[in-house]
This record gives structure tokens, sequence and C-alpha cells, in this order.
């Protein structure tokens, strides 16, 4: 077999019926670049181009994702690739690096990412206006108002304090630093308040998970 020698930055592209070694699927014909050589290993690390993150199958990801494993590079051994005409740049694989990124960070989650994922996945953008509307939009459908609830973190301002029960009357607006808010009333003064500073009292009450998936989004995007 005729050998040729590879440095770092080098195109290159899996040889067909060559097997993932952990998920033991087919990555002939994945492409990238290599970006370290481990001299002892006999092992280079490929980093995926853009077209191979773009057409990689969902559900590889999510499960790299569930397993903390990086799904955007592998180390493979000489015999298992061959050079190839690079077919991107730098800032194409960052562009969809950085979306995907942003799309698959809610599957190591478990259940609670995917349904945060499956209203994410209805927004235009992944733009906060986008974002926002959509969980305004969602939960408008899963929640019938009014709604108990309790207020689940601290108030530095203001009368309303943690652990008091409230009722969630109607969504008023939202912003990038408070998200949405809504309308409460507590006993009989009525506030406005974060619905991430809410918690449902029930937790089997159908109204707990979208909620507090909203909540686990908003503190983490």
């Amino acid at each position: 077999m005729k050998k040729f020698i590879m440095k770092a930055g080098d195109s290159v592209v899996v040889k067909s019926g060559t097997k993932d070694p952990d998920l033991e699927i087919d990555i002939g014909g994945w492409q990238g670049r290599i970006v370290e050589i481990d001299k002892n290993q006999k092992t280079f690390l490929i980093e995926w181009d853009s077209h191979t993150l773009k057409h990689m199958p969902s559900e590889v990801i999510e499960q790299c994702e569930a397993m903390n494993w990086d799904w955007e590079r592998m180390y493979l051994y000489q015999e298992d690739i061959d050079p190839a005409d690079p077919r991107d740049n730098n800032e194409d694989r960052e562009n969809i690096s950085s979306h995907l990124n942003n799309k698959y960070f809610w599957a190591g989650l478990g259940e609670e990412g995917k349904r945060i994922l499956n209203v994410l996945e209805k927004a235009k953008s992944e733009d906060d206006i986008d974002a926002f509307d959509v969980w305004e939009r969602h939960l408008k459908e899963v929640l019938e108002l009014p709604f108990e609830a309790v207020v689940s973190e601290f108030q530095e301002k203001g009368p309303l304090q943690q652990g008091e029960k409230v009722k969630v009357h109607a969504f008023e607006s939202w912003d990038d630093l408070y998200g949405i808010i809504v309308s409460i009333h507590a006993g009989r003064r009525k506030y406005a308040i974060p619905l991430c500073d809410l918690e449902v009292i029930d937790r089997t009450n159908s109204y707990y998970e979208p909620v507090k998936d909203y909540a686990v989004w908003f503190a983490t995007r």
C-alpha cells in the first residue's frame, strides 16, 4: 500500500467501509482536516468539515451528546483515510458547528432537553426574538390561565417572597434580561414577575413540565 505523508491542516476523506469505532456505523466518505497527529499511537485526529457536519445523522449527534462523546472530531488510523481536496473554509465550518451545538446541546439533558428542543425547532431562527416568540406561543397552547404557582427564586426587590403562592393570570411581555413576564395575583395584590421565577406547585400537574422547561432554557440559553 502506498503511504502518503500527512500533516496538520491536510484535508482527508474516510475510506469506504470504515466503521465508527464506537457506534459501528459506516463513515465512509466523511471528510475533514487533520488537527492532531499522535505518532506513538499512529492515529490522526480528524475534525469534520462543514459538509460532513451538515449531513451527519441527527441520531448520531444525539447519541454522542447523551454519552458525552465528541461528534465533531474522531481519531482514525492512516489506513482508514485518503488525501482529499478541501470543500470549505474555517468560517463555513464554524458557522455550521455553532448552529449544531446550539441545537443539540439540549440532547444531553435527556427527556427535558428533548422537550426544549421540540419547542426551539419551531423558531424561524436562533435569534432570541424568535425563541421567545415560540416559547410564548407554546406556553399559551399548553397552559390554561389562571394557574397556581409558587415564587421559586429569591426576589431582591418588591414585597413578593420566595415560597409565596400566587396565581398566574396573563402573559404580559418579554425582554432579554427577564424573559417572559406574567401578571400574577398574590392575595388581593397584582404584580408582574418573570415566569422563570415561578414554579408550578404540584409536580404531578401537567403544567409543571412546560413551566420548568422554559425556566431551564432561559437560565442556560
